[in-house]
């Protein structure tokens, strides 16, 4: 008889199967046609051949061959010749088989599950089961193959030879590699803060369609620079075989913005640097991190150290952590992910934080990003759903009250926590605990989530607010959302420290001195604000509704995240930004209150370009994304180009179909997408858009200054909106200043939010300003 205290099971879970007295070297083999290097997102055809072992498959037995649910190939169908991924299958002893295909069919990571079930007859050792992926006989391009890098991308098959539902992994599975394509895109990074007369670095990378960093490019690039930068050569040669290029001590000996531009011989323009300032002795410098991601010792893809050398050295970051599913991360991985931080964190040039992700149920308190200061602390996860060793079962934390509680009873004072949405959503109304709880994430890879920084001021949080990509390509810092249902670019973090070292950034967070931008090509926005007094206000060093004893000290001037006690008087908030591509709007919030919308231009300066954007989520949780394929017509007016916004999925297109036509497919998860179309008599007669939410005609002569708005919402905010842009816009570079009157007896969070034209956005945290009754 069992041991009923006991927590194993006689079948224990192993590698995502049961473990049983099968010796596995009799499941049997399997083999792929073809084996080596294959480009992403390229369309292939494969032949698999399973040969059963000593037990065969038994009548109403199965197979399974799965991938991990990072993917994003085509799935195998079997209903349409002509169409990408058809599949065949067939037995060598003609027994009936029957396959489908089922994203969840398994047990995560390798859930994208194709099953072939023995229907009539059986298999007996050596027959063999043959599955033909992307069959090109009868039409189909073939199967497309994911849109990322893998070092070691399986096609991992299991198999339930005694028809009892227990699948069982095979020894040896047959593998590729998928590697990046040509370069299409050109990427040059620069410190977005330097400092005068001391060295920086310009790093350059090209990217393949899909956002690979690519080393099949090679080409002579011309650098220019908006100011004399010792340093900086005539020509730069970029060698096939690299996949970065990096140019080391270059200086710069004037104060103001710096800009580099990359030209091609022909003297073409290929990239622009992110925005740079040049500044004498900064006390405050702009890092660039992504502090959520995952590898594929959990959910994501190539190894946690893998992930780490692609965010330093392919993403160019500065800060980097990574968050794996607490309950997926044995002992073991914890033990070695701690190594990798230790290994890969080095002061003043690369900086990570170790952690893990408390992935609790959303009834629970949802997801959370936990950070710890040092190597070697205890992971308190959520529950153990797949690990096998149970002896620490004890320190588990099922809810996100009982993790903090275990936090604060146990001292571990210096635990910094993320509330994030992700498949789970954090609900910061059921529990949050500010003093380990410190930002909540306002986009990643999965969306834009105003609504959890909305949460955190109607509970009267004080909260930073942060972007990260929540990952799982294996490209931390640069995760596009490829041809997978993620509907975003993953974010970006710049934290406003004095130096780049660990302690600084442990520090920069719990200060809240950051800004979170939604990523992509502009997402290195330069952001600044600044509040100041007219009276002597007090600067809190921690929050005061969380601590009795605070160290305060006095001010006249305060930045993003800052805390601040004002008795009486107006506030000054001024505040800068500088980007890659136009500026088309600066919101300015004072908490849920939208004070105003300023746009750089005047409404004399408005011409013949139309903004239509969709946005919004269908709800909170997983499946969120809001489908706008549709189309606009223009009665009177003609498209002469159209540009498209936020199309990051090479799936999703926007097509000019003729001068009156416009059709696309789009998905949003919380995001904006949408286009800029320059017209011919763009104030005559009507735009007719079509979508699944919304049918509207819409005169373009009422398309103006202010957003005109076609509300959709349901659960969350969605719609449509329709404005006039100049037919020229300048403004990347926008300062303004206004003041403001704090309310009395409350909080009042001073905050921005940036929207370029591109779709790029970004968000400062709030300047807490307080005032007693």
């Amino acid at each position: 008889m069992s041991d009923p205290n006991s927590m194993m099971t006689p079948l224990e879970m192993h590698n995502g199967t049961l473990r049983t007295p099968i010796d596995p070297s009799l499941l049997g083999t399997a083999v792929l046609d073809k084996s080596g290097a294959f480009e992403a997102g390229s369309y292939q055809s494969f032949t698999l051949t399973y040969t059963a072992g000593r037990f065969g498959i038994d009548d109403s037995g199965s197979l399974r061959i799965v991938w991990r649910f990072a993917t994003d190939q085509t799935n195998p169908q079997f209903d349409d010749p002509k169409a990408p991924g058809f599949t065949e299958v067939f037995a060598s002893n003609n027994a009936v088989l029957e396959a489908r295909f089922d994203p969840k069919g398994n047990i995560r990571p390798w859930d994208r599950t194709l099953q072939i079930k023995v229907v009539k007859g059986f298999m007996k050792e050596g027959d063999t089961i043959t599955v033909r992926f992307g069959v090109t006989d009868h039409g189909s391009p073939g199967m497309r193959l994911q849109t990322f890098c893998e070092n070691r991308f399986e096609f991992r098959v299991l198999v339930d030879p005694i028809a009892t539902y227990n699948f069982q992994t095979l020894l040896e599975q047959p593998a590729i590699s998928i590697v990046p394509g040509a370069p299409e895109t050109w990427v040059a990074v620069v410190p977005s803060t330097i400092a005068r007369g001391e060295p920086f670095s310009l790093k350059i990378k090209s990217e393949d369609s899909w956002g690979n960093p690519t080393n099949k490019a090679a080409m002579t690039l011309l650098p220019k620079a908006s100011q004399p930068v010792e340093n900086l050569p005539e020509t730069l040669e970029i060698q096939e075989g690299d996949f970065a290029a990096v140019l080391p001590g270059l200086v710069a000996h004037e104060n103001g913005p710096l800009r580099i531009t990359l030209h091609a011989p022909d003297g073409s323009l290929v990239t622009t640097c992110n925005p740079a300032r040049v500044t004498a002795a900064p006390a405050i410098k702009s890092y660039w991190g992504d502090l959520h991601g995952q590898s594929d010792e959990t959910l994501g893809t190539n190894s946690a150290a893998d992930y780490f050398a692609f965010g330093r050295d392919r993403a160019f970051l500065d800060a980097c952590a990574h968050q794996g599913n607490d309950f997926q991360m044995t002992d073991t991985f914890w033990k070695d992910l701690n190594k990798v931080t230790e290994h890969f964190n080095q002061d003043g040039e690369f900086v990570t934080l170790p952690g893990y992700e408390w992935s609790g149920n959303t009834a629970l308190g949802g997801d959370r990003n936990v950070f710890f200061p040092v190597e070697g602390r205890t992971m308190r996860r959520s529950s153990h759903a797949l690990i096998e060793d149970q002896s620490d079962i004890g320190t588990d934390c099922h809810t996100a009250g009982e993790l903090f509680e275990a936090f604060a009873e146990n001292g571990e004072w210096d635990v910094i926590c993320f509330a994030h949405c992700g498949g789970r959503y954090a609900d910061i109304t059921m529990a949050h605990d500010g003093r380990f709880e410190k930002s909540v994430e306002v986009h990643s890879a999965w969306g834009t989530f105003e609504w959890i920084v909305q949460d955190a001021f109607k509970s009267g949080y004080r909260v930073g607010i942060i972007g990260n990509s929540d990952g799982h390509k294996g490209r931390p810092g640069a995760s596009y959302p490829g041809a997978g249902w993620f509907g975003a670019v993953g974010g970006l973090t710049c934290f406003l420290m004095p130096d780049l070292t660990r302690k600084g950034l442990i520090e920069c967070i719990n200060r809240r001195h950051h800004y979170a931008t939604t990523g992509g090509p502009s997402g290195r926005i330069r952001l600044d604000v600044r509040m100041s007094f007219d009276e002597q206000a007090t600067l809190y060093l921690e929050d005061p509704l969380l601590t009795e004893e605070c160290a305060t000290e006095p001010c006249s001037e305060a930045m993003m995240g800052d805390i601040v006690h004002l008795p009486s008087g107006d506030a000054h908030l001024t505040m800068s930004v500088e980007a890659a591509s136009p500026v088309r709007c600066i919101d300015i919030f004072n908490g849920l209150d939208h004070l105003e919308c300023h746009r750089p231009y005047a409404e004399s300066d408005l011409g013949d370009r139309i903004g239509v954007l969709w946005e919004g989520a269908e709800y909170r949780g997983r499946f969120r994304a809001v489908p706008w394929d549709g189309s606009a017509h223009f009665d009177a007016a003609a498209v002469t180009s159209a540009q498209a916004v936020n199309f990051f999925n090479r799936d999703k297109t926007l097509d000019l179909r003729s001068p009156a036509d416009l059709a696309w497919k789009s998905v949003t998860t919380g995001n904006l997408a949408g286009f800029i179309a320059t017209l011919e008599n763009g104030k005559s007669g009507n735009i007719a858009l079509e979508t699944p939410l919304i049918k509207e005609t819409v005169a373009l002569g009422d398309i103006g200054y202010e957003d005109t708005v076609l509300d959709a919402s349901g659960v969350l905010p969605r719609g449509i909106r329709l404005f006039r842009l100049p037919d020229e816009n300048p403004h990347t570079c926008v300062r303004i200043e206004r003041t403001v009157s704090p309310g009395t007896g409350r909080d009042n969070p001073f905050f921005v939010r940036v929207t370029l034209e591109d779709g790029t956005q970004a968000w400062s945290s709030p300047v807490y300003v307080f005032r007693s009754l």
